[in-house]
């Protein structure tokens, strides 16, 4: 799972929607209710300047509407750049359902949003995230082409989490050459948090590569199974404090905040989460401070929307991998950037993106 925990300050639930603090100049934010269906649905569309915003769709309980519009803001904005960095001619949008995947997700409900999703013309294209899988995405390209990951035996590109894992594996052999001289993971430790389907396949490729891989998660019967397949070790203490070389958040965004910052032992932060920072400005500068190496999340993390983009443009599996395994190159040149200018690698990230994006700005207005 990759959910933000948002801090009391940031759900301004008393104010405008344009007064959020997550909000950042979105183009247009749709609310989609359904009563039949019981469908309670958010769509952030934050920006379309290089072309339809794309970004997946998750269903998730949250603990009120206004943490699912922050939710929906900080991920639509983190979609824009994870396209923009990557060369994909693509804007950033998201979607949430407010619910219970597990026990309110029916096929009815999921046809209702993909109609909500048709009436937006092709401006926003959904995909899957936390709480569905490519059959959920079937079930919408049944009323919308607008859809992307569906299965491949309908043409698709199907699951992006291996490949979403191999970007971050390839951006974190990129941080650990910057770092330690080597891209060589053998032998490092490295403490996963969060070992869904994108934690997984990253234990894999860690386990593979002969590092020591600790797991850490809040599902025991996971932890066993994952512990007993790879050979990994489970962690039970506090994973911000664990003695490790590299520490990967793969589930909950803003895990790097205040309560946590100061207590990192760890030399690299390269995961799989969105929005990893509760405040990036804040975050990122204490991390620059504090010599940790950061990995910004929605470069290294760019693998998923790779592959479903290749639905889009109809590129093979290997033109996929090709573009996945370029995330190593990115990396260290970000890395390279940061360093040389004296600012946080995210914020380094986050300018390039920018810069792209305003170039095209520039040539649409000409």
């Amino acid at each position: 799972m990759q959910v933000d925990v948002l801090s009391a300050k940031e759900l301004k639930s008393s104010g405008p929607v344009f007064g959020q603090l997550s909000f950042d100049d979105h183009e247009q934010v749709v609310f989609c209710n359904d009563k039949d269906t019981g469908l309670k649905a958010i769509i952030g569309i934050h920006n379309t300047v290089l072309g339809p915003a794309l970004g997946g769709t998750r269903m998730w309980k949250y603990n009120s509407e206004w943490e699912a519009l922050n939710d929906v803001l900080r991920l639509s904005r983190g979609m824009t750049y994870k396209s923009a960095i990557t060369g994909l001619n693509l804007g950033g949008g998201k979607a949430v359902l407010i619910g219970d995947a597990k026990t309110e997700k029916t096929p009815q409900l999921m046809r209702r949003f993909g109609e909500f999703v048709h009436s937006l013309s092709g401006k926003y294209i959904t995909a899957e995230d936390v709480g569905m899988d490519t059959e959920d995405m079937d079930i919408v390209r049944e009323v919308t082409p607008y859809v992307t990951g569906i299965s491949e035996s309908k043409g698709g590109a199907g699951n992006p989490s291996p490949i979403t894992a191999y970007g971050v594996f390839m951006g974190m052999k990129a941080a650990a050459k910057y770092k330690f001289g080597s891209d060589d993971l053998d032998g490092k430790k490295v403490l996963v948090q969060g070992i869904g389907h994108v934690g997984e396949s990253l234990v894999e490729h860690l386990s593979n590569e002969g590092a020591q891989v600790f797991i850490a998660d809040i599902n025991p019967a996971r932890l066993e199974e994952i512990s007993k397949k790879y050979s990994a070790s489970i962690y039970n203490d506090d994973v911000y404090a664990a003695p490790v070389d590299i520490y990967a958040p793969c589930a909950l965004g803003a895990t790097i905040n205040d309560d946590t910052i100061n207590k990192l032992k760890a030399s690299i932060i390269a995961g799989a989460a969105n929005n990893q920072l509760a405040d990036e400005k804040v975050h990122g500068k204490l991390l620059q401070e504090r010599g940790i190496l950061y990995a910004p999340d929605f470069l290294i993390n760019a693998g998923g929307i790779i592959n479903v983009y290749a639905e889009l443009e109809g590129y093979d599996r290997k033109e996929i991998m090709r573009k996945t395994e370029n995330i190593y190159h990115t990396t260290l040149e970000i890395l390279k950037t940061a360093e040389d200018k004296n600012i946080p690698t995210h914020y380094a990230a986050l300018q390039i993106a920018q810069q792209r994006i305003d170039d095209r700005k520039k040539e649409n207005f000409r």
